[in-house]
């Protein structure tokens, strides 16, 4: 006889941009929430009974009347109000999962109320939470970086289907996507963004790169060198090729200038690092 296994159920792309007017410059929050819940929902798939069920468009505008009354000045801030929200008031939910994508406006000059969207980069959270604890993990998404020198790859395996020349100087381009999961909760976690992001992007722009994984492992381990409230690190780091281009049947040398971009296909690297 069918059974469910297991069931989840929730909101996802909830939109919300969030003005904060206190200070001289004020501050723009444009946010992406979804909320799913786990619990006792069994019936509602078996029979039809919807009596455990809070209809989705509910969770939808708790997001939006959470975001006016709770004082949050970071999305892990909200998505814990969040999850505490629904925690409290359904008993038949084991447990509650938010996850946030914020993305970013800055302030335009010296005014305080233009911005400009300079990045396609995107600020995340996600947390599990249940009534016996939870786990919080922040990151980043879709943060484009490339370096143009200290870049090679060599000394690979070769069969008779290989093509690709060995180099020592390459461009490396990626899109970069990291989650780290806290060890504790009693950090800034705005602070800590900001850190462990700045860490990631140095290391990257220093690094004598002998291939990308060596790279993304380096930037994990300065991550977890340096910031003692992490207890991993999940860093994804997609190959995107920028392939020179031979310009002598022009007469003309290309001395690492010229390069065609590719998105497809694309080489597709990434670890979790843990202490």
């Amino acid at each position: 006889m069918a059974q469910i296994i297991s069931d989840t159920y929730g909101k996802t792309r909830v939109r919300l941009t969030y003005v904060d007017r206190t200070r001289g410059v004020h501050e723009v929050r444009e946010l992406s929430v979804a909320v799913m819940l786990e619990g006792d929902f069994a019936a509602a798939y078996t029979s039809g009974d919807n009596s455990q069920v809070l209809p989705t468009d509910t969770m939808k505008n708790t997001v939006y009347v959470l975001a006016r009354k709770l004082n949050w000045d970071s999305i892990e801030a909200l998505a814990q109000g969040l999850a505490d929200h629904f925690l409290e008031r359904l008993p038949q939910v084991s447990q509650v999962s938010v996850e946030i994508e914020q993305i970013p406006w800055q302030p335009l000059g010296g005014r305080g109320a233009a911005f400009v969207q300079a990045s396609k980069e995107h600020r995340t959270t996600r947390l599990e939470a249940s009534r016996k604890g939870g786990a919080l993990r922040s990151g980043v998404r879709h943060l484009q970086i490339m370096k143009t020198a200290d870049s090679a790859f060599s000394g690979f395996l070769k069969d008779d289907l290989t093509t690709l020349p060995e180099t020592q100087d390459r461009l490396f381009a990626t899109v970069l996507e990291a989650e780290w999961l806290y060890s504790s909760r009693d950090v800034s976690c705005n602070e800590s963004h900001t850190q462990i992001r700045t860490i990631l992007l140095d290391c990257f722009a220093e690094h004598k790169s002998l291939s990308v994984q060596q790279t993304l492992f380096a930037m994990g381990a300065a991550v977890l060198e340096k910031v003692q409230s992490i207890a991993e690190i999940h860093l994804l780091m997609p190959n995107k090729h920028c392939l020179w281009v031979d310009l002598t049947r022009f007469g003309l040398d290309n001395p690492n200038m010229i390069f065609v971009p590719t998105d497809e296909p694309s080489g597709y690297i990434e670890a979790r690092i843990g202490r």
